[in-house]
């Protein structure tokens, strides 16, 4: 087969990205893996090769601060003790930085200098819009400290395939262009719902490696089952960087599974030169710790795969959040409508990609408009995309929608054009004042409390020993686990027994 490729004229080894202890967790256990349990496996990948290992970002942060009690900034310093060699990588939301909506620019810029010292090499940087406007204030931090800005372009759809007027090819480049002239050092697809077909991604990868300088990278969840076809395809296409996690915690929701890989490419000029025999034993090291980590697992279907996401395109968080709506309102058998509006709501509010965090606030609005009539009850985030204040919008929301959800908005009915952060007052200061009177706060603890003003805060409390720690926050220890399978054990063999009498 490799003598008949041209690899897309890019016949150097594939590099690969670790995301096991980040979006991996993220995606398969919510988030809930503690720092603890990563040493092990760090120090494993450090001697492997990866081109980077994604530790931190995403919902690493909230999860941390708000179920594990743990405190976000000492992740990355920890495991740097253990795998000093590998550069670190995180998922920066743009503006939005680890949260749910855009930050003034002190925070962000503050944000971004206080994850370069904490050991943040790698800046996985995407906006929900693709509107790069979000952009500037962190690229400008991230290139002052002198690490990598990798500028991230959100795939999304309004069709089966890659096409129609919204996301073809030409929008793609274009974006892609941008993030060069922003001076990006890499430049991501991110296919955050794992719907990218695998020659689409033939087809644009070899676009964007015919139009930019710059390395591309691919990133796609598990989600639909295409992804590990997807990536072979990217890899001949001549991409540069694929994203993986060991097998453990890969496929479902996660992401495809880095061993097989492996070998699909050996004996090709893209051959990863990672050791298969290293990865199994990463694999094993993992298996001794998934355990703890089982409440969070998805058993309760046999398919592996999401084949529903073929069509309806809603990403597999997006979905947990729409049931979790419904079944609270009694309405779960509303599903199958709200898919159809999710469809309808997001044109209707300028059919933005479908990721943290317009596809939860899509999501919401799609689920009040089934439930209690067509904007009948607008969410302030629906108002706020509408408004501007998330940024442009692939497409022009519509004016009817608009004008009634924006009628009695605080910020005004004329939606703004500049970029949202113009609109922000400074934060910094407002995080200080809350967190002034706690002896031995510092200046992380002073973000932790802007990033988030009411669970940051009440963290940055816990941290300095001025609340208890919840027992929620304390976790469950393997030494649990055991004793939970003791007993679960012990009820089988005393049903069985009472069977046979």
């Amino acid at each position: 087969m490799s003598e008949n490729l041209d690899w897309g004229g890019n016949p150097t080894p594939l590099k690969v990205m670790d995301l096991t202890l980040r979006d991996g967790t993220q995606s398969l256990f919510a988030t809930r893996m503690r720092t603890e349990d990563m040493i092990t496996t760090a120090e494993m990948m450090d001697e492997v090769g990866f081109w980077a290992m994604e530790v931190w970002g995403g919902a690493t942060f909230d999860s941390m601060s708000r179920f594990l009690g743990e405190d976000p900034w000492e992740r990355p310093r920890t495991l740097r003790k253990y795998a000093p060699k590998t550069p670190f990588s995180m998922l920066l939301r743009g503006q939005n930085l680890v949260g749910y909506r855009n930050y003034a620019d002190d925070v962000a810029k503050e944000f971004v200098d206080l994850s370069c010292e904490a050991g943040i090499n790698v800046f996985r940087t995407f906006d929900a819009l693709n509107d790069f406007r979000n952009f500037e204030a962190v690229v400008e931090r991230i290139k002052a400290n002198g690490q990598h800005f990798q500028g991230t372009i959100c795939y999304s759809l309004t069709e089966r395939r890659m096409g129609g007027p919204v996301f073809n090819l030409e929008y793609y480049l274009a974006k892609a262009q941008e993030l060069e002239a922003m001076g990006a050092d890499s430049i991501c697809v991110k296919d955050m719902a794992g719907i990218i077909a695998p020659y689409d991604a033939y087809t644009l990868i070899r676009a964007l490696k015919a139009s930019c300088k710059a390395p591309i990278h691919l990133h796609s969840h598990y989600t639909s089952g295409m992804a590990s076809m997807t990536m072979l395809k990217a890899a001949e296409a001549g991409v540069d960087i694929i994203d993986c996690c060991l097998a453990p915690f890969a496929l479902r929701t996660s992401h495809p599974a880095v061993e097989p890989i492996i070998v699909a490419l050996e004996g090709t000029p893209r051959a990863t030169g990672l050791s298969l025999r290293k990865m199994l034993s990463m694999g094993e090291e993992l298996e001794k710790i998934a355990p703890k980590y089982r409440d969070y697992w998805m058993p309760n279907q046999m398919a592996p795969i999401d084949t529903g996401v073929l069509v309806h395109q809603v990403p597999g968080g997006m979905i947990s959040n729409l049931v979790s709506q419904l079944k609270e309102a009694k309405a779960l058998h509303r599903l199958p409508e709200v898919y159809k509006e999710v469809a309808v709501a997001r044109t209707e509010l300028g059919t933005p990609p479908l990721v943290t965090p317009t596809s939860q606030i899509v999501g919401v609005q799609a689920v009040l408009n089934v439930l209690f009539g067509k904007y009948k009850m607008v969410t302030n985030e629906t108002k706020g995309i509408l408004y501007g204040l998330y940024g442009k919008t692939p497409t022009q929301p519509d004016p009817e929608v608009r004008a009634k959800a924006l009628k009695k908005y605080p910020r005004g009915s004329e939606p703004i054009t500049c970029r949202p952060a113009d609109v922000l007052e400074p934060e910094l200061d407002k995080a200080r004042e809350r967190v002034k009177d706690i002896p031995g706060a510092d200046k992380f603890d002073v973000m932790t409390s802007a990033i988030y003003d009411i669970t940051g805060t009440q963290f940055v409390r816990i941290k300095h020993g001025l609340e208890p720690m919840p027992a929620a926050m304390k976790g469950k220890t393997l030494d649990d686990v055991k004793a939970e399978d003791a007993i679960i054990a012990e009820c089988k063999k005393q049903a069985k027994e009472k069977q046979g009498k």
